[in-house]
């Protein structure tokens, strides 16, 4: 009877300890519906929350597919973690898929997001499925300067890490509204994504857009071989250049990405599921079908 309550003991424990090795720690999951698997990641600082309309629409009761929402460490009250988000949070994603088999979901990745789920199509090819990148690019630090180096992508982030470093909390919460207010037309969804913002890990947020500027995957996507499609966004910078210009920049970007499809929103800013969502979503449905 002793011996078979070690067992016993033996065998919970080992269950407790392998269920507790397989709960990502780099991001936390929110399940909904039923049927084929999509996953949904955020951006820089966002709360899964972001894709709410998204997943009603994919996902709902008139829907065929169960969403899987990201919220990474550090962002939007989540708890942060030490070392390389991006890069934890792409092997624990590759992980989560084959541990809750899910065979080659369907990957939707918003911004910061849509940079991870690049990486999960370069890097984890067989566990991606369709990929739909919302306004995300390859290398993000390169769009002024096609031509720059990796040397001098991490100088640059390098040196933006550093002033971001410098700067104290009122001027650090100056300079997020300045940039939230050009990412979204409505008020209300302005103060949401700065609300998730003020709620976000300081440090993750530096580290990890310091990741995504100094990254550059415009040869690296040629790997994919997930079907995939770019909604990108321009009305935001055209004070600054024309559409043709920035439909170029998305071209020339995906330019090695076989069969890569790219469309443009017309009047929405970055967060095209706020300011353009009928389109986004309507686009996105068609692709995934």
């Amino acid at each position: 009877m002793k011996r078979t309550m070690q067992k016993l003991f033996l065998l919970g424990a080992l269950l407790a300890s392998a269920a507790q090795a397989a709960t990502p720690t780099a991001f936390t999951v929110n399940v909904t519906g039923q049927g084929s698997p999509v996953i949904l990641i955020p951006g820089l600082a966002s709360s899964g929350d972001v894709w709410q309309g998204t997943v009603a629409r994919l996902c709902g009761p008139q829907g065929a597919r169960q969403c899987h929402v990201l919220t990474l460490a550090g962002f939007a009250g989540v708890a942060p973690i030490g070392g390389d988000l991006l890069a934890q949070a792409e092997q624990q994603l590759a992980d989560y898929i084959t541990e809750k088999k899910l065979g080659r979901p369907a990957i939707i990745g918003h911004s910061l997001g849509g940079f991870l789920a690049l990486k999960m199509g370069i890097d984890h090819p067989a566990q991606t499925g369709k990929l739909v990148i919302v306004d995300s690019l390859p290398a993000l630090g390169a769009t002024q300067l096609p031509s720059i180096t990796q040397e001098q992508l991490q100088a640059m982030s390098l040196q933006m890490q550093a002033a971001m470093r410098a700067q104290d909390a009122a001027s650090a919460s100056a300079s997020q509204r300045r940039t939230v207010a050009s990412m979204a037309s409505a008020p209300a969804d302005v103060e949401r994504i700065i609300g998730w913002g003020q709620r976000s890990d300081r440090e993750t947020v530096i580290q990890a857009m310091g990741t995504l500027m100094a990254s550059d995957l415009r040869q690296d996507v040629a790997k994919v071989t997930s079907p995939t499609l770019v909604l990108g966004t321009w009305i935001a910078y055209k004070d600054y250049a024309p559409r043709a210009a920035i439909e170029a920049t998305f071209q020339q970007q995906y330019a090695q990405l076989p069969g890569v499809q790219v469309a443009l929103a017309d009047t929405a800013r970055h967060f095209i599921m706020y300011d353009q969502p009928d389109w986004m979503f309507g686009r996105i449905e068609q692709f995934l079908r």
